[in-house]
């Protein structure tokens, strides 16, 4: 009997994971996005889409950061067609710039709102259209009632919500699956020649549900995430 109950737990407990949009990887796949280690830390070792990730920009450079996070992830999910809804403050975000991380502008549909209430309200209506990838708002605040609203719409939709909260003061509890942190770092030297490095983030998931918090360092190289420390590996072995 217990373990017939226990049985049952287990079963409910990835029904659950499902719903919240914790898929389990397909055969002899790990990656949904490319991010490496840093999936690792969701359950089933996988990143959960039909879920809203709010990332924490607690200034303009944190805010061009998560941008540029996001839009790698974007590249991935946007691989195989599907359109974007991108929902912007203040149009700082350069459209043509979205190509560094192999995301065609055309692909998104930029709309520029100035009130929050505006663009939650948009975001979660978008977030309702089976017919979109994502959705990326930028917004100053986000209470738990409205984060609850988007999560539901994208449990029905399985579209995946990104909110871009550019006021760190205030981090109260949201709905959202995760929230992030992130920071950019200075590219690596090039051996010597001039340029500029692969672009460098610190990426930090403050709060995971049913998973692992932690921080890591990511390049984006040649269209895909590269965690730093395979990189100094392979500087290493070039080395030796």
């Amino acid at each position: 009997m217990p373990e017939s109950k226990a049985h049952i737990i287990s079963e409910l407990r990835k029904n659950i994971l499902q719903w919240e949009g914790y898929k389990p990887p397909v055969t002899g796949t790990r990656s949904l996005v490319g991010l490496g280690p840093v999936e690792e830390a969701f359950p089933n070792g996988i990143f959960p889409i039909a879920a809203v990730h709010e990332l924490i920009c607690g200034s303009i450079e944190q805010a061009a950061a998560g941008s540029g996070l996001v839009t790698g992830i974007l590249s991935v999910l946007l691989k195989n067609g599907g359109i974007c809804v991108w929902i912007g403050r203040s149009r700082r975000l350069f459209a043509p710039a979205l190509t560094v991380f192999g995301v065609e502008p055309h692909k998104v549909i930029f709309i520029s709102l100035t009130k929050d209430k505006d663009a939650l309200w948009v975001m979660e209506e978008a977030l309702k259209c089976a017919g979109l990838k994502a959705v990326v708002c930028e917004v100053g605040e986000l209470n738990f009632q409205l984060s609850q609203r988007l999560q539901l719409a994208v449990e029905q939709s399985r579209v995946t919500g990104f909110v871009l909260r550019n006021t760190a003061a205030k981090m109260g509890s949201t709905a959202c699956a995760a929230r992030w942190r992130i920071k950019s770092l200075p590219s690596a030297d090039l051996g010597g020649l001039p340029g500029l490095g692969f672009l460098r983030w610190q990426v930090e998931l403050l709060k995971v549900r049913n998973g692992q918090p932690g921080k890591w360092v990511l390049e984006w190289q040649d269209g895909h995430f590269v965690p730093v420390e395979e990189v100094l590996m392979l500087s290493e072995r070039k080395v030796g």
